[in-house]
């Protein structure tokens, strides 16, 4: 009786988890179609695919970490009015009126992206 108990329990906490993993993968695909529409009017400095960009002092955009991402556009949005901001003219009209959550979706997009990147150990 008893490991037909466990068993279910250990059943039902399988399906309790591969909801949940289906629902944060759900989520995930809608912050990158929400990211990929926000990010449109980047190309033109950062490359149709954010690998190639117009101006080599431009950074690399795909693959880049969604972490480092978020805290780079919220440093434009801070400028130099804030502790930890960046001064960039052109980014900081770029993203001054980000939401938060516009903002994780455009770092979700960006790092789902394939990169040239390297990463060297």
């Amino acid at each position: 009786m008893m490991n037909m108990m466990n068993m279910m329990n250990k059943n039902t906490l399988l399906a309790v988890l591969l909801t949940l993993t289906a629902a944060g993968a759900s989520a995930n695909n809608n912050k990158v179609e929400i990211g990929k529409a926000a990010v449109e009017k980047c190309v033109a400095c950062h490359g149709a695919n954010f690998n190639e960009t117009l101006d080599s002092s431009y950074p690399k955009l795909a693959g880049q970490h969604k972490d480092y991402l978020i805290q780079a556009l919220k440093a434009y949005q801070r400028g130099v009015k804030g502790t930890a901001g960046r001064n960039n003219a052109i980014m900081a009209g770029q993203v001054q009126d980000l939401s938060n959550e516009q903002i994780e979706a455009i770092a979700t997009y960006l790092n789902s992206l394939p990169t040239t990147l390297v990463v060297k150990k």
